[in-house]
């Protein structure tokens, strides 16, 4: 999670809502870490997870990341929660919840509708204090 906390404040202090994300492989080897980069790339499918997601499938060389782990740093939204279904990867460790347009424990809560593909196992809470005051701080700044 300290990498996607990294993430996240990389992608903060590009003017992105500061959201991070790292895949790992079963071996335990990162494969891939990105931040949030709508903004940057006039793309608003440019979430953090999706990039993380399509490089890790790019290095593995494998639609499918079976057995993978991703740590983000904001609940992922219905969007990224279909992603991460749709590449199969095994576990999510997530920070903040987003209680707003979350995807997993809000929301859609899209991992319990019997249209999902593939259930990753879903731990909350991780680094979230560190997580939750990045977005808090980024967007006092914008007020």
């Amino acid at each position: 999670m300290d990498q996607a906390l990294e993430e996240a404040r990389a992608a903060g202090a590009r003017g992105e809502v500061p959201v991070g994300a790292v895949v790992v492989s079963p071996r335990g080897q990162v494969l891939a870490r990105a931040g949030n980069r709508t903004r940057e790339m006039s793309d608003p499918t440019a979430h953090a997870e999706i990039l993380a997601i399509r490089a890790a499938c790019a290095e593995a060389g494998s639609e499918r990341l079976v057995g993978y782990d991703l740590y983000v740093t904001l609940e992922p939204c219905a969007m990224c929660a279909a992603a991460i279904a749709a590449a199969r990867i095994g576990r999510v460790y997530y920070g903040a919840s987003d209680p707003k347009s979350g995807g997993v424990a809000h929301g859609a809560r899209v991992f319990s509708h019997a249209q999902a593909h593939h259930v990753p196992e879903v731990y909350d809470g991780i680094g979230a204090a560190e997580a939750e005051a990045l977005l808090k701080d980024f967007f006092a700044m914008r007020r």
